[in-house]
């Protein structure tokens, strides 16, 4: 003879209950490690970037990690470079520069970190980096900007991490200090 079983209200929600509980273990367990495989990263590529470039230079290496950045360019055909914010950030002003006639290109690595970039209102940005639990906005106001007004690109990744482009500074304009 079969028996039948009779459902317990409540069983079902019990075994839902402990896979959701498994699932976050799991979820925070793979964070942790992610954060701990970020940071001997981090480490590993703090010994081996160098940052270069002084305020009048056309192409800068920034590096960021453990550490803020704070960069202002007065360059006069300023091309770009690179910039990394690993578990660091800053603020990035290139208000005082000028682009070269052929544009710039900013490539930004930021990995549990970020930075402010300050623009000129009228420069054209074209953003162009994958994010992930991370991103790029440009907060600056929306408007038509001339055909041959200076072009910027920025690209790169943003994981756990973002990029804001913006006019005016978030700690006032008195807060852009020389570069470091």
């Amino acid at each position: 003879m079969r028996q039948s079983r009779v459902a317990i209200p409540g069983e079902a929600e019990d075994g839902m209950g402990r896979l959701i509980k498994r699932l976050v273990v799991l979820w925070i367990g793979f964070m942790t490690v992610a954060a701990a495989a970020a940071a001997v990263g981090a480490q590993a590529a703090k010994r081996h970037l160098v940052p270069s470039g002084e305020p009048d230079s056309d192409e800068v290496t920034l590096v960021g990690i453990f550490e803020p950045v704070s960069f202002a360019s007065t360059a006069q055909h300023f091309r770009g470079g690179t910039l990394v914010c690993w578990y660091g950030g800053g603020v990035i002003d290139l208000r005082g520069a000028t682009l070269d006639p052929a544009g710039a290109e900013l490539t930004i690595r930021a990995i549990f970190g970020g930075a402010q970039i300050l623009v000129p209102d009228d420069w054209q940005v074209t953003t162009s980096v994958v994010g992930i639990f991370g991103g790029a906005g440009d907060a600056r106001s929306r408007f038509t900007r001339p055909a041959g007004a200076p072009r910027l690109l920025i690209d790169g990744l943003a994981i756990f991490g973002g990029i804001g482009i913006t006019s005016q500074s978030q700690a006032g304009e008195a807060g852009v200090a020389p570069a470091t």
